[in-house]
């Protein structure tokens, strides 16, 4: 992942916007790009706190947001009370599988429903902007922990 194209996105969007390229926006957002998979708000302030990072609960949100706004994060409810997110930039739309148990997330790709996604789109003359499944179930690990 090239973190100066990423950089290079926010700081286009901020001139946009008219808002101000701070110095924890960078930082969160570099945080960000070294991470894998889903984090919640909370543990990457705690991460930043960990580190010796300084930025307030409150920053880390705003700049969530902001982030999501830009299209360099992906911004979910998997039924959970807190928002989760991921990185976007720079990687392929896919859709997901919920454990409902052990609250696994299991990314997935299919280019039938993408197939399928962009026809209902052309049907209905809508212009998508982006889009994600979420499947919520029980997973093998879980379901094989019932039958024994």
């Amino acid at each position: 992942m090239d973190i100066s194209a990423a950089k290079n996105t926010l700081t286009d969007y901020l001139k946009e916007k008219k808002l101000r390229p701070t110095r924890e926006r960078f930082l969160l957002l570099e945080e960000i790009m070294k991470t894998n998979g889903h984090f919640d708000a909370d543990t990457l302030h705690a991460s930043l706190i960990s580190k010796g990072l300084k930025a307030s609960r409150a920053t880390v949100y705003n700049t969530l947001d902001l982030l999501a706004e830009c299209g360099l994060i992906s911004k979910y409810r998997f039924g959970e009370s807190q928002s989760r997110y991921e990185k976007a930039f720079g990687r392929p739309r896919h859709d997901h599988l919920i454990c409902l148990e052990c609250g696994d997330i299991i990314e997935f790709v299919n280019d039938k429903l993408e197939r399928i996604q962009q026809e209902v789109c052309q049907e209905k003359k809508f212009k998508i902007q982006n889009s994600t499944l979420q499947i919520f179930g029980v997973c093998s690990k879980c379901q094989s922990k019932k039958k024994s």
